[in-house]
């Protein structure tokens, strides 16, 4: 699909040239951060190089004294603490982190991951039943709860606290928990409000650490946990993200948890791994044992204190990974043959299909392939406990929050954010609610969002880039959401040579502009150019500048992203 090539006016050059004579570095680079916010040599250096103790006072965050205090009232009264957390990524990492952290303080512990498919997302009733079967009295719920408003009182009439840690949007209400840690509470001041789950875990651990002047390492040990939950659940790489991605990418490729050391040997490799990475390779891996099976076979993995057992467990989960892949590749074909067949599906603005015997567990990547082939707003449901339960997506610039609101009387009930939700209905209101949703996208959504953007952050020529410019571009990272991996564009640029195909769809090319040096290049999907690329004819380029490895030799790469003819 074609993308729009945007590329943001840039009108603050004082302070560019200000900044790439601070640094020493090219007007280009200097431009790239100054639109990321970055203006002075004071904000570049925190930018380069996060500190920890830039990491803000955890109990700026509402409610974090009185969590504190119901947990030490717990461990000193000897009660019985129950860790629950949903079932992605997220959930399986926050409780790892807090469920390891506070078994150093008592053996009256358990973690408890809800079944994706007999009980659904986030606090369930046959979680608190089993918790006051067992003699639970403190449940501390992390990334989910702050909807549960009902579960939560439920919870209470059985004599069983609540301690909610969540990132999510609160709804109007809050929970009658003992304490409710989101930063997205309307009356919370903490300064940064894009912690992921686990973020939100951590705090309360170095909350306990410092109320009970514990060493650093007793909560900074879990880093590589809160990286991965950042990489995974795509939240923005700013603030208190980026010092904990920068600090937990460290840990992870120095002295990772055994559980995701046997990971990430299972991909092949055992360093030097990035947020990219974790997004494509260790983050799919750990949601497999939630999607195909239960989600305690992540938590599991993460919690081993032994190799051999770590190996064994990540064997299992990378078993899970591969059901997964035949299950959501049979899932989106099936998915693409029902929009295929029907030609009203084919003009819409949205995509809305359903088969009752699709897996729950992978339907949230079948919407987001849908999602990338036809880019438009997507729901993909399936059938569980007598009710269409369902995963949607967004594209870039479109609120789907909003939109499912405008459709909530015909759902039992909703969650997530902008990007990507979750969603469950009665059978009999799927064709209403196909309707509903066309109309409130089309009433709201522009033609530009129906097309793929591609942000481009500067032009720049062939003769900018070397060693120093790229080794800049490194130690911007890690990189991911409001902190990409700067993209540039290149005009009146030539093909030397033919270029060719790898991988059955790949392009390979060398490109050079005159009296410039030639650059390999790889453009990932862009063989169908091949024929239109000619030794006379130019072209210009939007790429992204890497270091390729081949063989011990280092050389730089141009990404290609898309070409477009002069």
């Amino acid at each position: 699909m074609e993308k729009r090539w945007v590329q943001a006016a840039h009108n603050d050059q004082e302070t560019t040239e200000s900044l790439a004579q601070q640094l020493n570095i090219d007007n280009s680079l200097a431009q790239v951060l100054v639109k990321r916010g970055i203006n002075s040599f004071d904000e570049a250096r925190n930018y380069f190089r996060p500190q920890l103790d830039e990491l803000h006072d955890p109990f700026l965050i509402k409610d974090m004294e009185k969590a504190i205090t119901r947990i030490d009232l717990a461990l000193a009264s000897g009660e019985h603490m129950m860790i629950y957390g949903d079932y992605d990524v997220d959930g399986t990492t926050s409780v790892a982190l807090a469920y390891s952290f506070f078994s150093q303080f008592t053996d009256r512990i358990m973690y408890y991951i809800p079944d994706r498919h007999k009980e659904g997302y986030g606090v369930s009733t046959a979680g608190i039943d089993y918790a006051k079967a067992n003699n639970f009295s403190l449940i501390i719920a992390l990334d989910c709860g702050i909807k549960s408003n009902d579960k939560v009182s439920y919870a209470k009439k059985l004599g069983i606290d609540f301690i909610i840690c969540d990132h999510h949007l609160p709804g109007e209400e809050l929970p009658e928990a003992v304490a409710v840690l989101d930063p997205k509470r309307s009356d919370c001041t903490y300064p940064f409000k894009e912690l992921a789950g686990c973020g939100i875990g951590f705090k309360l651990a170095q909350a306990y650490a410092l109320t009970h002047d514990l060493p650093k390492d007793s909560y900074e040990q879990y880093m590589d946990l809160v990286m991965v939950s950042i990489a995974a659940d795509i939240v923005p790489v700013t603030g208190e993200n980026r010092i904990l991605a920068h600090h937990g990418l460290i840990k992870l490729n120095t002295r990772p948890c055994l559980g995701l050391k046997a990971l990430m040997q299972s991909t092949g490799r055992d360093k030097d791994f990035t947020l990219t990475d974790i997004v494509f390779s260790i983050a799919p891996r750990i949601n497999a044992a939630g999607r195909m099976d239960h989600a305690n076979e992540a938590v599991k993995m993460l919690l081993c204190n032994q190799d051999d057992l770590a190996r064994e467990q990540s064997l299992f989960i990378n078993l899970q990974n591969t059901e997964r892949k035949t299950s959501d590749q049979n899932t989106t074909a099936e998915a693409l043959a029902i929009i295929e067949d029907c030609e009203i599906q084919i003009n819409r603005k949205t995509t809305v299909v359903y088969n009752q015997t699709w897996n729950k567990g992978v339907i949230g990547i079948v919407a987001s392939r849908l999602t990338e082939k036809y880019y438009r707003p997507t729901v993909v449901l399936t059938e569980s406990n007598g009710l269409l339960t369902g995963s949607a997506r967004s594209v870039a610039g479109f609120d789907l929050y909003e939109a499912l609101c405008g459709c909530a009387d015909l759902l039992v009930q909703f969650g997530g954010h902008k990007f990507a939700a979750g969603l469950t209905m009665k059978p009999e209101n799927i064709d209403h609610f196909s309707d509903r949703f066309e109309r409130v996208v089309a009433e709201s959504i522009t033609e530009d969002l129906l097309c793929p953007e591609l942000t481009i952050d500067t032009e720049i020529n062939f003769s900018q880039i070397d060693g120093k410019f790229q080794r800049i571009i490194a130690q911007m990272a890690p990189f991911g959401p409001d902190n990409p991996t700067p993209v540039f564009v290149t005009h009146n640029v030539f093909c030397m040579g033919n270029p060719y195909i790898v991988g059955a769809k790949h392009l390979k090319l060398n490109v050079k502009q005159q009296n410039s040096v030639t650059f390999d290049s790889i453009g990932f999907g862009l063989a169908e150019l091949q024929n239109e690329i000619q030794p006379d004819r130019p072209f210009s380029i939007c790429y992204t500048i890497e270091e390729n490895v081949w063989k011990e030799q280092k050389r730089l790469q141009l990404n290609i992203k898309a070409i477009k003819f002069e």
